[in-house]
């Protein structure tokens, strides 16, 4: 309670006193994002890979080894079987189908039946074609991109451009570092994880842009006050609001990653982590960036060259 209390007061923290240490920060974690992207690729799910996966239930706690043995004669590529759930009574089984159209992914589903034997719930059946998931992961990507690009030309179409070029190296660098982190600790991506991490860049966009109309309305109030005061005088006044937002959106969050289950666990891992480098980013990437130009100058200038510049 006294944290929270705390959050809630008025604060003046010299935020850009630190800003080269977390430029440091956030250029090692694009790095390793990087690294990781190039050398350890994704492990694409199989909305993406394209193969079958089935859920299945037992009365009884599976012997996930027994399984694998019994399978092991089913043509399918990269057979992995996983035990989920807490009792053990519940395993998802995951293969690529390389060249196989539908009608021969549901024989090999027969043939998975047929293997395991009665005494199994088949909860979930899910079947991918290669060509269907290839056109799924270029469909991801191109969303991914127009995301950013439409977020940016609102910030440009509202504020000025150099608010727009921090909007966009602030959202890149969250999206980045997340499909990096999902990448090093090789996370499933599929088409739920997407939609997490254009969640992600709608939270993150929101944050920035709250940052931004503080930004914006002390520049129009104090006209004399240095650039550099000016933005740790915004970020503070919209801290506690930053931190309270962020704490909210994480119970939820973290509580989606405890009890979601495995088949939630990449999409609750971009929230949650997402909330944290969004937060991170909007004070340290997208705002202190600011500090680099001469905003009142800019905002004079764009008044008479930019007919879209400071619009409400």
């Amino acid at each position: 309670m006294k944290m929270f209390k705390w959050v809630t007061k008025d604060t003046n923290i010299d935020f850009l006193k630190y800003r080269k240490l977390a430029y440091a920060f956030s250029i090692i974690m694009c790095i390793v994002s990087v690294w990781s992207i190039v050398f350890n690729s994704f492990n694409y799910g199989i909305d993406f890979s394209g193969g079958i996966l089935i859920e299945v239930k037992n009365t009884d706690k599976i012997n996930v080894e027994k399984v694998r043995k019994e399978l092991s004669a089913v043509a399918l590529d990269d057979l992995n079987l996983q035990s989920i759930g807490e009792d053990g009574d519940e395993m998802m089984i995951r293969a690529q189908a390389k060249g196989m159209d539908e009608r021969a992914q549901m024989a090999a589903v027969n043939q998975i039946k047929e293997a395991l034997g009665a005494g199994y719930e088949y909860r979930k059946v899910e079947l991918v074609g290669p060509q269907v998931g290839d056109e799924l992961k270029k469909a991801g990507i191109i969303a991914s991109l127009l995301a950013i690009l439409a977020i940016s030309l609102y910030i440009w179409f509202r504020f000025e451009w150099q608010f727009a070029l921090g909007a966009m190296i602030g959202l890149s660098h969250d999206v980045l570092i997340t499909v990096g982190m999902l990448s090093l600790f090789r996370f499933d991506i599929s088409l739920t994880t997407i939609a997490a991490i254009l969640t992600l860049a709608g939270y993150s966009v929101n944050d920035t842009v709250v940052n931004y109309d503080r930004v914006r309305e002390n520049l129009r109030k104090f006209k004399k006050m240095p650039q550099y005061d000016l933005l740790n005088k915004s970020i503070n006044d919209i801290f506690s609001r930053t931190i309270l937002t962020g704490i909210t959106t994480l119970l939820a969050g973290v509580a989606l990653l405890i009890f979601g289950g495995d088949v939630l666990r990449s999409f609750s891992f971009v929230i949650v982590f997402g909330v944290l480098i969004g937060t991170f980013s909007s004070i340290y990437v997208s705002t202190t960036i600011m500090n680099l130009f001469d905003l009142r100058a800019a905002q004079n200038s764009e008044k008479n060259i930019n007919p879209f510049g400071n619009v409400d």
